[in-house]
């Protein structure tokens, strides 16, 4: 089958740095909006028993919402199936709707099983995003084939070759109770890689109508060096809290490390006043504001090259451990 990507209008940037790496263009496609918002779009070449993938993360930004791109998305899926297209792969580095995968209150929406639903009922073949908020019910919402990629190797990356040489005891801390399998795997593959014991360490939070509280630390951190490790920068309000619970119980150095920087409102501004470090994301959402202490790490090379294992045909299993 023939390799065809495509991206929407205000994704087209870093589906370009996905092209360069599979050395193949991006297909042309009109993307039109009418007076009233409603939208167009369609492919601008033949894609008849074409491979088919749609790269496109599912955030709000300046231009529009994630409401905006989700539905563009779903109706540009559907067309290219209409289009006559074999297989039809949705590429979404950052995909919303993550944090919803489970009742906690009476009446709770499922809200990452419905976003599957409506990828599966538009005939999306395959889903492959970066570090899904939860992994199991990200696994278990979808019904066609998904591939979960990790920004792990590049935070470990990053990290042996800024602090291989670094004395101080090394901890790596979760900021909250639910990414302790995160922050675990993060540390196993560290200390692999530097051969030496690093700690663990995580914070105490709760959330309830929107508002944080907790900030227990669980862990030894004296004098050491944290590496806190999370999915997702949105607020900023998870990671503020425990970079200040690791510097009050007397961290040396802290780095924070997120596969997903959405820096919502004043959020990297926050960031930036604390004495971090460091402060690494993955180029999965547009960063459009840089500060000196922000790292923004390529993560296209990894979505080249699952794409490349996929239309091949395999093995991209080996990309999600």
């Amino acid at each position: 089958m023939r390799l065809k990507l495509f991206s929407l209008t205000e994704g087209a940037a870093f589906a370009h740095r996905v092209a360069v790496q599979l050395r193949e263009p991006l297909v042309p496609h009109e993307e039109r909006s009418f007076e009233d918002g409603e939208h167009k779009l369609r492919p601008l070449d033949d894609v008849e028993g074409a491979d088919v993938y749609l790269i496109q993360s599912l955030h709000s930004g300046a231009d529009s919402s994630v409401h905006d791109k989700l539905v563009k998305l779903l109706f540009f899926i559907a067309t290219l199936r209409d289009a006559g297209a074999t297989r039809v792969t949705a590429v979404i580095p950052y995909l919303c709707y993550g944090r919803k995968d489970r009742r906690t209150k009476a009446r709770d929406p499922l809200s990452s099983r419905y976003l599957a639903d409506l990828f599966q009922a538009v005939g999306t073949d395959c889903v492959i995003t970066l570090d899904a908020h939860n992994l199991a019910a990200f696994e278990n919402a979808f019904r066609c084939r998904t591939l979960h990629l990790q920004a792990r190797s590049f935070f470990v990356d990053f990290t042996a070759s800024q602090l291989a040489s670094i004395q101080a005891p090394l901890v790596v801390a979760s900021p909250d109770i639910g990414g302790v399998k995160r922050a675990e795997a993060f540390r196993l593959a560290l200390a692999e890689r530097l051969r030496r014991p690093l700690g663990h360490a995580f914070v105490e939070k709760y959330r309830s109508n929107g508002q944080l509280t907790g900030g227990t630390l669980v862990g030894e951190v004296q004098g050491a060096t944290v590496l806190i490790v999370d999915d997702l920068i949105a607020g900023g309000g998870t990671m503020i809290r425990a970079a200040e619970a690791l510097g009050q119980a007397g961290a040396s150095e802290v780095y924070a490390f997120a596969s997903h920087g959405q820096f919502c409102d004043n959020a990297l501004a926050r960031l930036s006043a604390l004495p971090l470090r460091g402060l690494v994301v993955t180029n999965s959402l547009p960063q459009s504001t840089q500060t000196s202490s922000l790292t923004v790490i390529d993560c296209a090379p990894l979505i080249a090259e699952a794409i490349g294992r996929l239309h091949r045909g395999g093995p991209a299993a080996e990309l999600s451990p």
